[in-house]
């Protein structure tokens, strides 16, 4: 290995610098307002998530001030970061720009600036409202152009030119339109349009989250998970592959960008895997759909997943517990993919595994680790709680002492070793011993552990949990290389300036990376506030009900499509904003006209990962465009092929959708989770396998097909069992109460209910909600109202018929498409006598073993298709 860190060439970087930074590097007077610009956004948004403000009854801002000041810091920083083309030079500022950033600045922070004004005139713009609202709706579509790209732009217009045109426009799409100064007032100087959900999610969650991701990697925390996925896995076949997967998974739980994934990465895997005879497509399509992956890994995942908890109601723990199978087995069978590919090509190990083990040994091996892994996690958690019940008020200072005193230990440990190397050398791989690659950077799992503990175990909001990790991340990036200097006996000083560089420099680069994600929420919300302006939601329920036929199936397949089609111009997080704002709703609706209950954090899910897979594919995908430059490959054929590593992921949201449990959600811990763990994880490797037509050796059509039905029945065992008996009990509606009482915390109630809705159509509709847990009285008779009025239902007798007479605004019965006024025709519950959905795993099982075993005769005596390959090689 080389000891001289090894960085992406020119191209690369820049590539990387449009797509998360603003392409400027400027000096001067104009580079220091940027770095200082960044700074100081960065401090106010650790201010913000903090409780310092209460604490000291100073600084409080309320969400209003917070979302101004957010979008106006955001919009000045683009017009600083962003040149107006991608022909304009990158190291001088234009005087165009600063008079452009100095407007943008303060239109965009308005709301802030004349709060208490506007406050006391709502709904009566002056000119001057007006004006700034248009001077600054222009600024933020050509800031987002800068940004974003044309696209976003022009869809931005398109929704504005909507809403004031609406009179004029056929009647299918025409609606009463907007004067200008009731479109500048609603998108401008409310929370109904540009300072909408979107961007408070943004300044609550999003920004602090992007923060601890740059300043996990500016400490060194990417090339840590990187040396040790090296040392686990470089020796095996394929290894290099191998590392690609594993890495980017590892780095997906601290990092969500796509592209800097497949930078930092992939100038180190892709190069290896050409060496070791994968070719440079498929090296390049390996690294992107690895990387892209990234943003569906908790916990630290796309800006996107964070949107979720304003948009689906539920707390960011709920949203890791539902991501975090999906995202799991999708790692799994690209590192299956990965692995049949080696056995297609024959590639064999490139470097020595180390002295020879027996079976035994390496599973023994991978047991204490495994098992090690978990007695340390158990014991940091019996531990913690253990201290809370002793020490009362006091826990928080000895928990604070154990910490410090385990952070200085680890230093101690990785002083006493050589620093790990910046790179891998891939002329002459040599792999590193894993256990001392391990320990020698286990203090940056410190500030992971923190995130965890505080989201899981404390249950804090995710933004304040995200913000004690970002504080213990800048107190270790201060401490880390000083400390350990002292416990070489070196001088620190040179080691202090270091970290304090670090530290800033990382406070800088999470800010820069805000930029584009800020203005893409702030687009997104003019957007929104256009469809609520409009009414064009209801417009969409209609069409896509037109288009579908009422197939809910056709209507998955046309909203991918639409996500796929929109990612071609626009970014994951206003991708998702868009298509959850206009799709995810009638997606709900009209399941549950067809008697599908579909949970709506599936459809959301379903919408994020169609938006992210838009960074694979071509023909503008930046994920592959960079993978592309590594490899040197052409770009459409590296997309190409990285569409069909991808399908292993594009498959999940549609079998999510039909069967939720693989989002966890009415599974029982136990048994019946390691069922559904183990059904999805086999029912993945054999999508993979026939997706590859590879089992045990080449596949012909037929035992594709068996690998596909093998694959459908271990992620849809229950539609066999539908088959054979239903899921539900028809029970009176006047039994609805008892039910509720009876059923497990957190269970989800169905119902039948049938109303009329907003365009006089009598309908029919089947809904559920998740009755949460009653904190006290859960025995006494009225227990059944009392956890339906928890998930905002209140019901009314009249005779022998049950409504529904009052849904809470906001509540989980309200997202979940339940109506206040209509009749409950019926309630459903569980059917008792109905086998477990389980079984059907055994039949998958035996054409799983008849297969593998049909292979294994045919296989006998045949040579590889391919001879092993040491040689560089371009093709596929």
């Amino acid at each position: 290995m080389t000891k001289e860190p090894h960085t992406p060439a020119p191209d690369l970087e820049q590539l990387v610098a449009d797509a998360d930074r603003g392409g400027r590097n400027v000096g001067g007077v104009a580079g220091a307002t940027l770095a200082a610009g960044a700074l100081i956004w960065s401090f106010f948004q650790l201010w913000y998530a903090s409780p310092l403000p209460f604490s000291f009854s100073w600084g409080i801002f309320n969400d209003t001030e917070a979302r101004a000041l957010h979008l106006g810091t955001a919009m000045f920083l683009g017009y600083l970061a962003y040149p107006a083309s991608k022909r304009s030079a990158r190291d001088r500022m234009p005087w165009y720009d600063w008079v452009l950033a100095l407007a943008a600045g303060f239109c965009g922070s308005y709301l802030y600036v004349f709060y208490n004004e506007l406050a006391g005139r709502p709904g009566q713009p002056t000119p001057m409202d007006v004006a700034t609202a248009v001077i600054g709706l222009a600024l933020l579509l050509e800031v987002t152009r800068r940004a974003l790209g044309l696209p976003m732009t022009v869809l931005g217009l398109v929704f504005v030119a909507y809403a004031l045109a609406g009179p004029w426009l056929p009647d299918v799409l025409a609606h009463r339109g907007a004067s200008l100064e009731r479109l500048m007032s609603h998108m401008w100087l409310t929370t109904e349009g540009v300072y909408g959900v979107a961007l408070g999610v943004s300044v609550s969650y999003i920004f602090i989250f992007v923060l601890l991701g740059s300043l996990l990697d500016k400490c060194g925390a990417g090339n840590y998970m990187m040396q040790v996925s090296f040392a686990l896995l470089g020796h095996l076949r394929g290894g290099p592959a191998k590392v690609a997967v594993v890495s980017s998974a590892v780095n997906g739980l601290v990092s969500a960008s796509s592209v800097a994934n497949v930078v930092t990465g992939g100038i180190f895997t892709i190069p290896l895997m050409k060496k070791a005879g994968y070719g440079g497509v498929r090296a390049g399509a390996i690294e992107t759909a690895s990387s892209v992956n990234g943003q569906i890994m908790p916990p630290v995942m796309g800006a996107a997943a964070f949107l979720m908890i304003e948009y689906v109601g539920i707390p960011y723990t709920d949203i890791i517990r539902h991501a975090i199978l999906p995202a799991a087995i999708s790692y799994i069978a690209l590192f299956y993919i990965v692995h049949l590919e080696a056995l297609k090509l024959g590639i064999q190990p490139m470097m020595a595994a180390g002295p020879s083990r027996t079976p035994l040994q390496k599973l023994a091996g991978w047991g204490m680790g495994i098992s090690g892994t978990l007695l340390v996690m158990g014991a940091a958690y019996w531990i913690g709680t253990g201290v809370q019940a002793a020490a009362g008020a006091a826990a928080i200072w000895v928990l604070l002492a154990i910490l410090a005193a385990l952070y200085l230990w680890l230093l101690r440990v990785a002083a006493s070793h050589p620093d790990l190397p910046q790179d891998i050398d891939v002329n002459h791989p040599v792999r590193p011993q894993p256990w001392p690659t391990v320990r020698a950077g286990l203090y940056f799992l410190i500030p992971i552990g923190i995130l965890v503990w505080c989201l899981s175990v404390e249950e804090l909001s995710a933004g304040l949990s995200a913000f004690w990790a970002a504080t213990a991340m800048l107190f270790q990036m201060v401490t880390q290389r000083p400390l350990i200097a002292w416990f070489r006996k070196q001088d620190a000083a040179p080691a202090w300036r270091h970290g304090w560089r670090d530290a800033i420099g990382g406070l800088q680069d999470g800010a820069r990376n805000m930029i584009g994600i800020a203005i893409a929420c702030g687009t997104a919300g003019l957007i929104v506030g256009a469809i609520t302006l409009t009414g064009l939601g209801l417009r969409m329920t209609a069409f896509v009900e037109l288009v579908s036929m009422g197939n809910v199936l056709l209507m998955l397949i046309f909203t991918a499509l639409v996500c796929l089609v929109l990612g071609l111009g626009m970014p994951t997080t206003a991708n998702y904003i868009l298509m959850a704002t206009l799709m995810a709703p009638v997606v709900v609706e009209l399941g549950a006209q067809n008697g599908l209950v579909i949970p709506l954090i599936a459809v959301h899910m379903f919408v994020f990962y169609y938006g992210i897979m838009a960074d694979i594919t071509p023909p503008v995908g930046l994920a592959t465009f960079a993978a592309a430059a590594i490899s040197g490959e052409d770009p459409i054929k590296t997309g190409i092929q990285g569409v069909t590593y991808a399908a292993r992921t594009a498959i999940l949201p549609f079998m999510f959708v039909f069967n939720p449990t693989l989002l966890l959600i009415d599974v029982n811990y136990g048994w019946e989770l390691a069922l559904v763990v183990a059904g999805a994880t086999l029912a993945s490797l054999t999508f993979a396998a026939a997706t590859m037509r590879w089992f045990r050796t080449r596949c012909t059509w037929a035992e594709v097909g068996v690998l596909l039905l093998a694959t459908f029945m271990l992620f849809r065992p229950d539609w066999f069992m539908d088959r054979i008996a239903s899921p539900y009990e028809s029970r009176p509606a006047g039994d609805i109460q008892a039910i509720a009482a009876a059923m497990p915390d957190n269970g989800r109630l169905t119902v039948v209910l049938r109303g009329i809705n907003l365009e006089g159509d009598e309908l029919t509709k089947t809904v559920a909600v998740a009755l949460p847990a009653l904190e006290t009285g859960a025995d006494a008779p009225d227990t059944g109202r009392r956890r339906l009025a928890e998930a905002g239902v209140t019901l009314m007798s009249l005779g022998d018929q049950t409504q529904i007479g009052g849904v809470r605004f906001g509540s989980r019965a309200q997202r979940s498409g339940w109506e206040q006024g209509w009749d409950v025709l019926e309630v459903k519950s569980p059917n008792s006598q109905r086998w477990s959905d389980h079984w059907v795993y055994l039949p998958a099982l035996l054409l799983l073993a008849g297969l593998w075993m049909r292979q294994g005769r045919r296989q006998g005596g045949n040579a590889p298709i391919v001879s092993a390959r040491r040689n560089h090689s371009t093709g596929p």
